[in-house]
């Protein structure tokens, strides 16, 4: 078994992460998926929520709005629409982006519109806990489960 997976992952304007990693969680739509070294092959489809990767004992953080997620031969390869790290995700523009989404949602137009603000609101709720993650991390290693615990 390999001791390291290989990550990358993309968005269609840029090549996000191009690492070594111990492990990642994936937001799947079933649910989140952790990935060690020697997993079994699958390709899974996300949601919007959060990437974490842990490499060399620290973790970064990542909000993805949706994609997909190959893994095989100890590779991952994550293709999703947006993909930003934590430290990079101005808080306040996320807040104000989620106000907006939810003033769209009161007075939706017809039911594209209303679809569309709450996409809106889910991916400003993720970058909004991405971002305050950041501080509660401490750069300490999440469970192989994935679950952090917060102080």
């Amino acid at each position: 078994m390999a001791k390291t997976l290989t990550l990358e992952m993309v968005t269609p304007e840029k090549v996000a992460l191009s690492e070594a990693a111990d492990f990642v969680a994936l937001p799947a739509y079933e649910g989140e998926m952790g990935v060690l070294p020697g997993h079994e092959a699958f390709l899974v489809q996300l949601t919007e929520g959060e990437v974490r990767v842990r490499a060399d004992g620290k973790v970064k953080s990542f909000a993805v709005s949706g994609g997909f997620a190959e893994v095989r031969d100890d590779k991952i390869a994550v293709f999703a629409e947006t993909a930003e790290m934590a430290e990079e995700i101005d808080s306040e523009r996320a807040r104000q982006a989620l106000e907006k989404a939810k003033a769209a949602a009161r007075t939706p137009t017809d039911s594209l519109t209303l679809a569309q603000a709450e996409a809106a609101m889910r991916r400003a709720q993720v970058r909004m806990r991405v971002a305050q993650l950041r501080g509660h991390r401490g750069g300490h290693a999440p469970s192989p489960t994935g679950h952090d615990s917060v102080d």
